[in-house]
């Protein structure tokens, strides 16, 4: 009755477009309400100590790295780089898209980000040379999907947190499906341009010379998820202190190369703010959330239901990855992490599957939700860049969920080539 109570005030909330933020503190304070178990006061309690976790200075601290690197001139260096690669190969600019966007997630760790900020650039760069514009829009979106994947990375702060694993970790779990991913969404692209699915004019391929200049141009930013991951694996500091690092160096960069002012800082820390801000009131109203739904026994209930449908685990795991496809279509990606980790987690855990492995299959799974109508956070960010129709946009990124099914389902049932690197720098 109280857990039905708890979903149907939620859902109901969500319907009439309260946000996300105010569903979840709502619907808590209705069931204990009703419940007169508890007095109301432990849902500002439970809000307020929700968030008093030291890693989540990590996330503000990456979101300004990310938007300071925008505002530095570093995704045009980025991009100029990956096009001396890539340029001349059949796809030409939607390769260089997805191989920039790959380079990208080393810095921002927001798949809004990235869309919104690199993506400009790709957007613009293949309508001009005759893509088609949804294709481009579409292109874009599926690519900046691998933003959070590979590190840094705020939602696997986010996760981290909750399922107290070690967000060193994630990150570096988070590696090896990031290339795989970008490699995928290339072979789709080369695929769709050989059998004339798209339109895919070819640049002239770049001389020895030219790439030698792009990359030192973009080499300081590159360094930028070396001195990341180099920081994780040596274990020099933690995941916060190298965001806090990476803000400094990105600040000095800019500087350096002269295309950030203070005004750009000041913009940034203020973009950062509001995106923080949003996210971290989306925090704290799940904390009572999650808390009633343990109370209530969820998580029990829950495994008593699919241990009645399977005792095999992987087919387990298949039915969660069903259930959090459909989820993504209709919620917000990090509402949606906070609601699932305590529900799922115990019951995963029963079945013997490592945290840190589970973490990157929903994550992946979230943000693929981030790509489907009628939701689709990252559809909307391009389809205003490229200013293209929601149903062409849609109709553009169809075969895109292929690839990005494919790694989920690696990512689902290879758990060794997940905790690979986790497991080489532990020991």
């Amino acid at each position: 009755m109280t857990l039905g109570l708890l979903f149907g005030l939620f859902a109901l909330l969500l319907i009439i477009e309260i946000p996300v933020a105010f569903a979840l503190a709502f619907s808590s304070l209705g069931v204990i309400w009703h419940d007169q178990a508890v007095p109301l006061t432990l849902v500002v309690q439970r809000m307020a100590s929700g968030i008093e976790s030291f890693p989540f200075l990590a996330i503000p601290l990456f979101i300004l790295a990310g938007n300071l690197m925008n505002r530095a001139g570093i995704a045009a260096r980025i991009y100029a780089f990956a096009l001396s690669l890539m340029g001349h190969i059949r796809g030409s600019l939607a390769h260089v898209n997805v191989l920039a966007s790959m380079i990208f997630a080393g810095m921002s760790g927001v798949a809004q980000a990235d869309a919104a900020g690199i993506g400009t650039i790709e957007i613009k760069h293949m309508k001009q040379q005759g893509f088609d514009p949804a294709f481009s829009a579409a292109v874009s979106a599926a690519s900046a999907v691998i933003g959070p994947i590979i590190p840094p990375s705020v939602i696997m702060v986010v996760y981290a947190v909750n399922a107290q694993a070690s967000v060193g970790d994630l990150f570096l779990a988070g590696v090896i499906p990031g290339f795989i991913m970008g490699f995928a969404l290339m072979a789709m692209i080369y695929w769709m341009a050989v059998t004339g699915r798209i339109v895919a004019p070819v640049q002239p391929r770049a001389n020895l010379a030219e790439v030698r200049r792009t990359f030192v141009a973009a080499f300081p930013a590159l360094l930028a998820p070396i001195i990341l991951c180099g920081g994780i694996v040596i274990g020099v500091a933690t995941p916060t202190e190298l965001g806090a690092l990476t803000v400094v160096y990105a600040i000095a960069l800019g500087f350096w190369q002269r295309e950030l002012t203070w005004t750009d800082i000041w913009d940034a820390a203020a973009e950062t703010l509001v995106t923080y801000g949003v996210l971290v009131l989306i925090i704290a109203a799940a904390v009572p959330f999650g808390w009633v739904v343990a109370v209530t026994e969820a998580p029990q209930k829950l495994a008593e239901l699919l241990f009645a449908i399977s005792q095999n685990k992987w087919v387990i795991l298949g039915i969660i990855n069903v259930l959090l496809l459909i989820a993504g279509c209709f919620m917000e990606t990090t509402a949606i992490l906070l609601i699932a980790t305590p529900t799922l987690l115990p019951l995963v855990k029963q079945l013997g599957v490592n945290e840190v492995h589970f973490g990157l299959m929903m994550i992946i799974n979230l943000l693929i939700g981030a790509l489907t109508p009628p939701f689709g956070v990252l559809l909307f960010i391009t389809m205003d860049i490229a200013k293209v129709s929601f149903g062409a946009i849609v109709r553009a990124i169809m075969p895109f969920y292929l690839p990005l099914v494919v790694v989920l389902l690696l990512v689902t049932y290879w758990p060794d080539m997940v905790m690979f690197l986790p497991n080489l720098f532990k020991d």
